[in-house]
């Protein structure tokens, strides 16, 4: 276990090197390439944790395409009884009309803020809306026809910190990912 910490919870073991991810990374970059040859797909990133993961599954994409970025926010909202509201901070800049798009996500875990996102995106008609992640957790998904299509890793129930992934905006800059000890990701 390495000395860094945040809040009391401790930087656990490496859960996967950086030359796995890269391996990973470009195998799906390959995928991609081979299932959007000859068109021109955008890329679209919510920030801040997929950033990370968005530029290197870019450059190992040999195919043009572009990227753009949107921001959410979860809240509580009290009129819905406190269930978990959404709402989008910040809105795609180009035009996704008739274009193919692949929303890049760090995480997919219940799918309820993919959910909220794909259905904004569909209704300015794009020609296809899919999802590829560096990790997935099905087993926690409370959203089923979700459009993931690439997967990186199918990973447990842990908390993560490193390759874009945080804790307290802190240590995402770690070039592997580790297991943060103290707590669970739920």
């Amino acid at each position: 276990m390495t000395e860094s910490s945040s809040g009391g919870q401790q930087i656990g073991e490496v859960y996967l090197r950086r030359e796995e991810i890269a391996a990973r990374v470009r195998e799906l970059g390959a995928e991609i390439a081979r299932d959007y040859a000859g068109k021109e797909p955008i890329l679209v990133a919510p920030l801040k944790a997929s950033v990370v993961f968005l530029v290197d599954l870019s450059r190992a994409i040999p195919i043009a395409h572009t990227v753009d970025f949107v921001e959410l926010a979860g809240f509580a909202a009290a009129a819905s009884g406190g269930h978990q509201r959404i709402r989008l901070l910040k809105d795609v800049d180009c035009d996704v009309t008739g274009r193919d798009l692949i929303i890049v996500e760090d995480v997919v875990d219940t799918g309820l803020t993919l959910n909220y996102l794909t259905r904004v995106l569909a209704l300015r008609s794009p020609a296809s809306i899919a999802i590829t992640t560096l990790f997935d957790r099905p087993y926690r998904r409370l959203v089923e026809d979700l459009p993931v299509r690439y997967v990186g890793f199918t990973i447990p129930d842990e908390l993560f910190v490193g390759y874009g992934f945080d804790i307290d905006e802190r240590l995402r800059n770690l070039p592997d990912i580790h297991i943060m000890r103290g707590r669970t990701a739920g």
